[in-house]
C-alpha cells in the first residue's frame, strides 16, 4: 500500500466498509488473530492511547489510537474516536470515529477510513475469537447480553455469521425499548429465541456467554454470586466489574500496560487486591495456547488496542479498492515548494 502520487487522498465511507466485512467476518477473525500475535511477538509499536473529557464530570470523550504494525502490515496510523453516551437518547449512535492510514514508507497519509464500523467490527472479532478458543467450540446454551448497542450487534453478527449454535438470548437494557428492538431483530435473524430481562442477575444465572456492553463508568456488578455458574463473561465496556468478582475468576486480556488504565475495573481490583496476580495471560496466551480454562469464571477484557484497528482498516481499505468502493480527492496535499 502506497500513497497517491498524484497528491490525492482516498476515503472509505461507513456503509461501503459494512458491505466489505458482512460476509467475510471469518477473514477478520483471522486478520484480528494475526494482529494479536504479530504484537505478542514485538511487532507493534503502541502508546499508550490518549483520552480527552471536554466536559467532566459527564462521561464524554474523544481518544486517540495510533501505532505501527510491523510483519506482514507493514502499516502506521491512527483512530481518532468519540463517546458520546446522551447520543442515545436522542436517537444517534453513542461513538463516531475516523482512521487514517499511513504509508510507512513516505509517511503520507494513504487513506482516511470511516472508523467506528471498523472499531466495533475489530471489537467484535476479538471477543468471538477469544471465546472460541477459550469453549473449544461454537456453541454456547444461552447468550445474555447486557447493554444492547452497536457493539453487541456486531458481536451477534460475528456469532450468526460464523455459525454459532446458540440455544437463546437474554438481554438487559436501561432502555427498555432498545432492548425491545435488539430482540425483534435477533428474532428476524436466525436467533430461535430471545427474551428481555431487567433483573442482571436472572441473566447471569441462565447464560453461560456474557456479554458486557455498557457505558458504566464504575462497577456496578459487585456480587460474586453472579459467576455461581461459572460463565466466559466477554467484559468489553471494562468498567462494569467490581474486585470481588475479578478476585474469583480467571482474567485474560489484550495488554496488561493498556488495560490497567483510565479506571478500568482491572486498574480498580489492583488498587483494591494490591496486585495483579488475578491476571491469567492475555488474548495472545489464549490463541497460541499457553491459556486455556481453568474451571473458575472467564473475564476476557481488552483494552482494545490501535494496531487492531489498523489491521482491519488496511484489509478493508484493501477491499474497498479492488471493488472500486473508494473516492479519491484530488489534489488533497498541495503542491511542495522547492
Amino acid at each position: 500500500m502506497t500513497a497517491d502520487s498524484g497528491g490525492g487522498l482516498t476515503l472509505v465511507r461507513g456503509n461501503d466498509i459494512l458491505s466489505q466485512i458482512t460476509g467475510h467476518r471469518a477473514d477478520c477473525l483471522d486478520v484480528i488473530s494475526r494482529a494479536y500475535l504479530t504484537h505478542a511477538d514485538g511487532g507493534a509499536a503502541l502508546p499508550h492511547s490518549v483520552f480527552v473529557r471536554p466536559d467532566p464530570p459527564r462521561p464524554d470523550r474523544f481518544i486517540a489510537l495510533a501505532g505501527h504494525l510491523a510483519g506482514d502490515f507493514g502499516i502506521a496510523g491512527i483512530k481518532w474516536i468519540a463517546s458520546f453516551p446522551d447520543n442515545v437518547a436522542a436517537g444517534r449512535e453513542r461513538t463516531s470515529a475516523v482512521l487514517v492510514l499511513n504509508d510507512t514508507r513516505t509517511g503520507y497519509p494513504i487513506a482516511v477510513l470511516e472508523g467506528s464500523v471498523i472499531s466495533a467490527t475489530r471489537t467484535a472479532a476479538s471477543a468471538v475469537l477469544t471465546a472460541e478458543k477459550l469453549a473449544g467450540r461454537r456453541k454456547a446454551a444461552r447468550v445474555g447480553i447486557v447493554g444492547t448497542g452497536l457493539i453487541a450487534a456486531h458481536v451477534c453478527l460475528f456469532l450468526t455469521e460464523l455459525g454459532w449454535d446458540i440455544g437463546g438470548y437474554t438481554l438487559l437494557d436501561t432502555y427498555r425499548d432498545r432492548a425491545q428492538q435488539f430482540r425483534a431483530r435477533l428474532l428476524e435473524g436466525r436467533a430461535t429465541a430471545a427474551r428481555v430481562t431487567t433483573d442482571v442477575a436472572d441473566l447471569f444465572d441462565e447464560c453461560g456467554l456474557i456479554v458486557l456492553t455498557t457505558t458504566a463508568n464504575t462497577p456496578y456488578l459487585l456480587d460474586p454470586a453472579l459467576l455461581t455458574n461459572c460463565p466466559l463473561v466477554l467484559h468489553l465496556s471494562l468498567r462494569d466489574l467490581g474486585p470481588n468478582l475479578i478476585s474469583v475468576s480467571q482474567n485474560i486480556t489484550d495488554d496488561p500496560e493498556h488495560a490497567f488504565r483510565e479506571n478500568t475495573s482491572v486498574q480498580v481490583a489492583e488498587r483494591t487486591l494490591g496486585d495483579r496476580a488475578f491476571l491469567s495471560g492475555t488474548i495472545a496466551d489464549v490463541l497460541t495456547g499457553r491459556v486455556a480454562r481453568d474451571g473458575r469464571p472467564a473475564i476476557v477484557a481488552p483494552f482494545g488496542l490501535g494496531v487492531l484497528d489498523l489491521a482491519l482498516g488496511q484489509w478493508v481499505y484493501q477491499q474497498c479498492q479492488d471493488q472500486g468502493a473508494v473516492t479519491t480527492v484530488p489534489g488533497f496535499f498541495s503542491d511542495p515548494l522547492r
